[in-house]
């Protein structure tokens, strides 16, 4: 069994696309902390629309817990020229995480709180310090 739970920030807003037989997936990039200073970046692909109701939710700087399958990690070069590892996650669960606030990402209460009532309660990373630009993302 492959399965494996992250819980991070996002990076940026979802990205809603449509492959070219018309299926539609969702794609997150969430920002985990590995040690102190180390950030992990994913890519987290929902697939289908059982997420519809929590895309418009899904906020730079908002944390979520992805659960799915780890995906086999692919190796990319920087735009410096360095070698990286890019990690995925083809989630089949995700909640917004109980601990923490979104950073920037100009909900008001009223939608937060609607978007706690639609996910489901799960525990994750409870730190929401993660500050980082675009540039940081490698995808």
């Amino acid at each position: 069994m492959n399965q494996t739970t992250i819980g991070g920030h996002l990076g940026a807003d979802a990205e809603v696309r449509f492959t070219s037989s018309g299926q539609k997936v969702t794609t997150l990039r969430v920002a985990t902390k590995a040690r102190k200073d180390d950030t992990i970046w994913w890519k987290v692909t929902l697939w289908g629309d059982q997420f519809d109701n929590m895309v418009p939710y899904f906020k730079k700087g908002s944390p979520v817990i992805c659960t799915g399958e780890l995906n086999k990690p692919e190796i990319f070069t920087d735009r410096e020229g360095k070698p990286q590892i890019s990690v995925s996650l083809t989630a089949w669960h995700v909640s917004f995480s109980p601990f923490g606030k979104s950073q920037g990402s100009g909900q008001s209460q009223e939608a937060n709180n609607n978007a706690a009532m639609m996910a489901e309660t799960a525990v994750g990373q409870g730190k929401s310090d993660m500050n980082f630009s675009d540039d940081e993302i490698p995808f």
